[in-house]
This record gives structure tokens, sequence and C-alpha cells, in this order.
């Protein structure tokens, strides 16, 4: 739980204005999938910049139109713009270039490669409108997902500054809350949209769990050895890149 929130937002909104301006930076893009986690930063990034300087681009990639409405939905209310940008036929594209050019022995791995290409596919053109725009890419993962790995290296981790890193998922609802996100999109159970399923139903524990494995280093017996074992999984994913330090 956050002890002041108004404190905390207020903070928040100073180090997002302080890290644009030292990157002489004119604005933020933000992927808007109509999720809790980009609404809030798009809440932040409107309170600390301006609806002027924050842009949001909904990135379908065979996704459900539901998405793309409730992106719609945190846009308008906030204020920003949104731009539609359909990578479905690129994702297909892009696909149909790779087929059989590695065959792994598990199908899973295949699999999931596949679906990692929509994460990065978005990151790619997140970054094509900040260059472009002279605006930077402001993330929007939390320290939940953090901590289990969930996330896609160089796709949804990838940005230039990420205001919830450190906030547990009933923080992120704290925040969105204060912020006055809709209560539509508070209430929607977290998806990354790419798979069917909730974010929970694919983790195998729920995010209640996670933070107070985070907060405590405990947690439900059978949750607390699939955190653990996802957690160390994960790790190269939280570590920057490691560099070879030459010996002479």
């Amino acid at each position: 739980m956050i002890q002041n929130i108004q404190k905390e937002v207020d903070a928040i909104c100073t180090w997002i204005q302080n890290y644009v301006e030292e990157a002489h930076a004119e604005g933020v893009v933000v992927g808007n999938s109509g999720g809790k986690d980009c609404a809030t930063v798009i809440a932040l990034a409107t309170k600390a910049l301006g609806s002027e300087r924050v842009l949001t681009a909904a990135l379908p990639c065979s996704s459900i139109h539901a998405d793309y409405e409730d992106a719609k939905l945190v846009s308008d209310h906030f204020g920003v713009p949104l731009l539609k940008i359909e990578l479905t036929d690129t994702y297909l594209t892009f696909e149909k270039t790779l087929e059989g050019v590695v065959n792994p022995k598990e199908d899973w791995r295949l699999k999931e490669a596949k679906i990692n290409m929509k994460p990065r596919l978005r990151m790619i053109t997140l970054y094509y409108l900040a260059q472009n725009l002279n605006y930077l890419v402001i993330g929007t993962g939390n320290k939940c997902e953090a901590t289990v790995g969930y996330t896609t290296k160089w796709g949804d981790n990838a940005s230039d500054l990420n205001p919830l890193g450190e906030f547990t998922v009933e923080e992120v609802y704290e925040i969105a809350a204060y912020l006055g996100v809709p209560d539509k999109i508070i209430h929607k159970a977290p998806s990354d949209g790419l798979g069917g399923q909730t974010d929970e139903e694919k983790l195998g524990v729920t995010y209640k769990q996670i933070a107070e494995y985070i907060e405590t280093g405990t947690t439900d017996e059978k949750a607390l050895a699939i955190i653990k074992r996802k957690e160390k999984a994960s790790e190269h994913k939280r570590k920057p890149i490691p560099v070879y330090h030459r010996l002479t």
C-alpha cells in the first residue's frame, strides 16, 4: 500500500518532467492497449506533461476489437490523441518469412517465439513514432510482472523510462483510482491480449500472491514455488546486458 498517494503521484510526475527535459525530448509516446497499466501511465504522463505532449498508439495484432474500444475510452477520458496502427498483416508477413527457418524439438518454443513477435513489432512501431517526433517511449510494466518475468525482452519491457516499475499491481490500482482512470479499465481482468487468457491464468498464480511475495518473501506454498521458479528463470530480463571486461 502506498502511504501517501498524493505525494507519491506528485513525485512520479516531477520525475517524468525532469527525465523528458534532461533528454531534450518534446513528449512521450505510450502503447495503449486499454489495460490498467497503460491507462495509469497515460494519466501520469498527461498530469506531468500536459495532454498535448502525450501520444498514445493502439497497435492491434490479431487482437480483439474490445481492446481497441477500451484504448479509445482511455485516450478520450484523458484528452490525448490515439493512433490506430494495424500490425496484423505485418505480423503474418513476418511469420511467413521466418517459416521453416528453424525447427525446434519442442513445439512450445516456436509457439512462444511467434507470440513474442507481436510485442516486439509493437515496440519497433513505438520507437518509429518516438524518433520522428523527438519523443521518448514511456513504459508500462509493473513490479509483479518483472519479478516473474512476465514480459517480452525487447518488446513490452523496452522503453526509455518506466514510472511503474517499482509498484506492485495492487499499488498500480491505487494510483489508477487516484488519477481517475475509468472504473471499467480498473476492474478489467489483466491480460496481454496475446493468448486468449488472463495474466493470472497464464501465470498460474495471482498478482496478489506475487505482491505478497515481493513484500514479505513468502505466500501460499504452491504459489511460492511457482513464483520462485519463474523469478530465477527470468533473472536475465531484469539485469543490464552483461559486457565482457577485457584483460588489458
